[in-house]
């Protein structure tokens, strides 16, 4: 295994080919610099490269998971802004920077847990969107506070009309939105919410141990099968679906799983 970088806003541990990734800006409720969002896109090509690799778990440090991008970074990027030459807009590529991280969580083959409690505003409520299963602590906090400062949620938008659907995104956004976790939960923006932090680390230990249970290579397919369903009828899908099934039952894991079924065993998977 490669040695991971120092990181400076983020606490990393690995066990058993889960990574738990914490938040570590706690004197700022975790809110987002251009320094976590790189370390956050580092952390995960790591863990991506690892062929043990099977699941990340993101949480925040202090009570809180991310308040959302950080003040002290946007007015630096907006002084750069003013002095930028012709064709040139580092506000904009600040924004895309952050949109970048959000494709790649969402996109990743590893199977992601997001763990929110306290304040979940702006680019964390993004990253709980984009997370395969979010579990809440009762006590979080969901803001989606953009448009109330003039601003818009540019890069958090289609996640949230992904997770939450059209409507439901678009009164968020207009009325600067605000949720506990169990009206996230009543929208599905998050799966589970637990009232102690004993019954919050028994559920994601619970999660953990079914994820480890399914092959990674076939919930890396499945992942890729389903984001591709979101925008195209089943009827496109059929013959690719097919092929995907088909290199599943004739590969590794398809026969050890298939064959742990016929024995009564639990399948054992390699990397």
């Amino acid at each position: 295994m490669t040695t991971l970088p120092a990181f400076t806003t983020l606490l990393v541990a690995h066990q058993a080919g889960v990574w738990t990734v914490t938040i570590n800006r706690p004197e700022a409720r975790n809110a987002m610099s251009m320094a976590m969002v790189q370390e956050l896109r580092a952390v995960l090509a790591h863990a991506e490269a690892q062929p043990a690799s099977r699941a990340l778990v993101l949480r925040g440090a202090g009570g809180h998971f991310c308040a959302g991008g950080d003040i002290k970074d946007m007015a630096t990027a907006r002084q750069r802004a003013a002095a930028a030459g012709p064709g040139q807009d580092p506000m904009a590529d600040t924004n895309a920077a952050f949109g970048e991280l959000c494709v790649a969580y969402a996109g990743t083959g590893l199977a992601t847990v997001a763990v929110v409690e306290g304040t979940v505003m702006g680019g964390g409520f993004g990253l709980a969107c984009v997370a395969d299963v979010c579990l809440a602590g009762a006590s979080a906090a969901f803001r989606l506070p953009e448009t109330s400062l003039g601003l818009v949620p540019a890069q958090i938008g289609p996640f949230l009309v992904e997770r939450l659907g059209y409507s439901e995104a678009k009164r968020l956004a207009v009325t600067g939105g605000r949720l506990t976790a169990r009206e996230a939960l009543a929208l599905r923006l998050v799966h589970e919410v637990h009232d102690d932090a004993a019954a919050l680390e028994a559920a994601l230990a619970r999660v953990l141990g079914d994820i480890l249970q399914c092959a990674p290579q076939a919930v890396a397919a499945t992942k890729a099968l389903i984001a591709q369903a979101r925008h195209q009828p089943p009827a496109a899908l059929v013959q690719q679906a097919a092929a995907v099934f088909s290199r599943a039952m004739q590969g590794d894991e398809g026969a050890e799983g298939t064959l742990a079924f016929v024995q009564k065993r639990k399948p054992r998977w390699v990397p």
